[in-house]
């Protein structure tokens, strides 16, 4: 798919303390970092303790008109088409895009969009114990099913930002369970966002 082959890569290596020494305590930004932060630490410890942002999750790029969060189509909505299958080249790419004004709205960049969101604090709600019939309504409000498999709870979830925070807790206790009962929580920020370091805590709706 890359076109790199084994003979194109033998005797070459990335070296974790040279990536630490760059990084140092820098903002990470990746584009899909719910994938590349797990990979990323796997690698290089350190970069652990490195706030992260998610240019492909974290810029509303719908809210914007653009139909795909894909980085190479995002490139071309943009007017430019570059060669992908290369990191230096997607780095070149996300870079470009992070540079250009987001059209709707006040015109900021995408990069300032970004780091407003990377500095904010969300949650991720886990509907624990969800009625299994109330699987299609919390489907249709965007909640994304768990299988639990990562550690975390089984059950249907939904990030949310802190002004949508206990709208959404009204909405579970009389919509989905009609009653007061405990779900599972956690607050996440550029720390600790897209790793497996989520403290997950209970939360008794109102």
């Amino acid at each position: 798919m890359t076109g790199i082959t084994d003979a194109m890569v033998y005797g070459h290596a990335i070296d974790p303390g040279t990536v630490a020494a760059f990084a140092t305590n820098s903002l990470i930004v990746a584009h899909n970092a719910a994938f590349d932060r797990r990979f990323v630490e796997r690698f290089c410890p350190p970069l652990a303790n490195n706030p992260w942002a998610c240019s492909m999750a974290e810029i509303p790029w719908a809210l914007h008109g653009f139909e795909s969060t894909k980085l190479s189509l995002l490139g071309l909505a943009h007017g430019f088409y570059y060669d992908g299958h290369r990191a230096v080249h997607d780095c070149h790419a996300g870079i470009e895009l992070l540079a250009r004004a987001l059209p709707v709205g006040s015109g900021d960049s995408a990069l300032k969009s970004l780091l407003t969101s990377a500095r904010s604090t969300t949650w991720r709600c886990w509907a624990s114990n969800s009625p299994f019939d109330k699987k299609d309504v919390l489907k249709a409000r965007g909640y994304r099913w768990a299988d639990g498999s990562d550690g975390m709870p089984k059950a249907w979830w939904i990030d949310l930002d802190e002004a949508a925070f206990h709208g959404e807790m009204s909405f579970l206790r009389t919509s989905i369970y009609g009653r007061s009962v405990q779900i599972s929580t956690s607050s996440m920020n550029a720390f600790n966002r897209y790793s497996e370091r989520l403290n997950v805590v209970g939360y008794t709706l109102p």
